[in-house]
């Protein structure tokens, strides 16, 4: 494993310019070398307790005001969250609870030119009970909020095991996605032709339509050396690069 540090240097000697999912105890590393943070995390409570449950809605609400401020005064745009777990809650009432929730937070990071991005699972695999485990349930959220400044993050490879269709998926709901995430399938590996996705492809549907953000590549990479996984993410970047 790298350190925050080491991770900065390899992602600029192979051509990236951002690191995902880095909180702020890593701003500084990630400033020093050049790299953004194309997606801030740290407010968010865990994936399992999240914005659709209103027991939470007080703790998230509290953290996610501070984190707001904190990511919009370091000079980065994009926090994460969570829809958290069904728990036996019907999708129609967990929408609700995550509209009250969210609205309580949203003035603040429109104010402070924040996008908070919902992340989209997968729940037949990766994370079991995940409420936002499909892209109609989140673009409905997007659509009752009703504000710029949220977003999902469309993660291709959990969407892909969800629901499949993409491609038509990105071009006919493009508006409601900030952000992009990679990945194979199956196996969450390698985007390259071990796979089924074929990634020119999805990426060229995402330029079409017209998105200035990240594409974040979020595979595991299977060789065991430092200097193999550096390799598989350059492979990655040429793939991408269409």
């Amino acid at each position: 494993e790298l350190s925050i540090e080491e991770l900065c240097m390899a992602a600029k000697a192979i051509g990236f310019n951002a690191i995902d999912l880095v909180g702020p105890a890593d701003w500084p590393a990630l400033k020093k070398y050049g790299v953004d943070s194309s997606m801030c995390n740290g407010a968010e409570l865990n994936l399992e307790d999240g914005w659709a449950d209103p027991k939470f809605h007080d703790e998230l609400t509290e953290r996610y005001l501070k984190h707001i401020d904190l990511v919009a005064d370091a000079g980065y745009r994009n926090l994460i969250c969570f829809s958290g777990n069904k728990r036996g809650v019907s999708p129609e009432q967990g929408l609700q609870h995550a509209v009250t929730g969210l609205k309580r937070i949203i003035k603040q990071a429109e104010k402070r030119g924040v996008i908070l991005q919902m992340e989209l699972f997968n729940s037949k695999v990766d994370h079991p009970d995940y409420f936002a485990d499909n892209s109609a349930w989140g673009i409905a959220l997007c659509k009752q909020l009703g504000s710029a400044n949220f977003k999902l993050l469309y993660d291709i490879y959990h969407m892909q095991i969800s629901e499949g269709d993409i491609i038509r998926t990105i071009r006919d709901n493009h508006e409601y996605f900030g952000h992009y995430h990679t990945a194979g399938v199956p196996g969450r590996n390698e985007i390259n032709d071990t796979q089924e996705l074929f990634y020119p492809a999805i990426i060229k549907a995402i330029n079409k339509t017209g998105f200035n953000g990240y594409v974040a590549q979020e595979f595991l990479p299977t060789p065991k050396t430092i200097l193999g996984q550096i390799e598989s993410l350059r492979e990655a970047i040429l793939i991408c690069d269409v």
